[in-house]
């Protein structure tokens, strides 16, 4: 019988990152993975509810900090909500730009994944609006708050895994930041 070996659930999101880059997110099943991580369907399936959620599984990390940097401070809604994204950007993605690279690619080679994502986000998004609500805001201050903190995110995100990026995002989100703010309060033209 095999020796047991930690971290399970590592070892199967490195089986499962390298397999759809190998192969696909769609010719890629579970069974693949659990092999390749040396595990059985049974651990995958105790750990992951299915194959997209290898990819996935840091967002409940990613939302905890999100809510707890806009909960402690005392910031403006959307300097709170952007000051959230700059620790993520610190605390999760520092150092990571080429393995986000990857996982980006695997994900836009995947409309299974693409919704996935978006649906991840709709609940990064819905999170950080009650956590503004909770500190005494109404819905469409905490929802406009958050939705244009994560699209300053978005925005960053995308220039910061542009093949000729070499800024750190959290850098990147608050240039993003600067240019929402001077767009929102140019004056109009005629």
């Amino acid at each position: 019988m095999a020796r047991w070996q930690p971290d399970a659930r590592g070892r199967l999101e490195a089986a499962a990152f390298e397999l759809f880059r190998e192969r696909g997110f769609e010719e890629t099943t579970v069974a693949d993975i659990a092999t390749r991580a040396g595990l059985d369907k049974r651990t995958f399936y105790r750990l992951f509810g299915d194959k997209r959620e290898a990819l996935f599984s840091g967002s409940g990390q990613l939302e905890e900090i999100l809510v707890k940097a806009v909960t402690e401070t005392d910031a403006a809604p959307f300097e709170a909500v952007v000051a959230a994204f700059r620790r993520v950007a610190e605390d999760i993605f520092a150092d990571r730009l080429e393995v986000v690279r990857m996982r980006q690619s695997i994900i836009q080679g995947s409309p299974e994944l693409q919704e996935r994502e978006l649906r991840k986000t709709g609940a990064l998004v819905a999170a950080v609006t009650v956590a503004l609500r909770a500190k005494g805001l109404d819905e469409s201050t905490a929802t406009l708050a958050t939705e244009s903190g994560v699209t300053v995110f978005r925005v960053a995100y995308a220039r910061w895994i542009a093949p000729d990026s070499d800024a750190s995002l959290s850098d990147l989100i608050a240039e993003v930041a600067s240019e929402l703010r001077a767009i929102t309060s140019a004056p109009g033209r005629r």
